[in-house]
């Protein structure tokens, strides 16, 4: 919400909003304070010299979005990291590949990002009611015709 002297933002003092950044600085190991100022100031650097500027309300809620999608994407890359170090084995021993079978081909990809998991987890799950939908018409067909399957 804008600050009390209308040319920024300020953190809205409902109780839900408070808590939940009480939350965010024990989990990030930093204050309260620190998160709520990184949000709605941006500090500008020119040469030797630095000056403040308020961030209004929808940059402060763009600020707050990029910063979950960061820590969504770091949360993301350290699981795909854990996986891969927990099921690491000897290169000489694999036999296969493990490919994702969307409704545009198999896709292998050194490096994936969270988008790209919601992106495929998406087709996929669009592929499969599509799939199950085309056999049972089938199914359906293939019962009106007599056709044993």
């Amino acid at each position: 919400k804008n600050d009390s002297d209308g040319e920024g933002s300020e953190l809205s003092p409902d109780e839900v909003t408070v808590n939940h950044f009480k939350k965010v600085s024990e989990l990030f190991g930093i204050s309260s304070f620190d998160i709520i100022r990184t949000l709605t100031v941006r500090v500008i650097t020119a040469r030797a010299e630095s000056y403040e500027k308020k961030l209004t309300p929808v940059q402060a809620s763009d600020a707050k979005d990029a910063l979950a999608k960061a820590v969504y994407g770091k949360i993301f890359l350290w699981i795909v990291d854990t996986i891969n170090i927990s099921i690491r084995v000897d290169p000489s021993l694999i036999r296969a590949d493990i490919g994702v079978l969307d409704i545009f081909g198999f896709e292998c990809f050194k490096h994936n990002s969270f988008e790209q998991l919601c992106i495929n987890y998406t087709n996929e799950t669009l592929q499969q009611q599509f799939n199950q939908f085309i056999f049972k018409m089938e199914q359906i067909e293939y019962r009106r015709e007599n056709i044993e399957w």
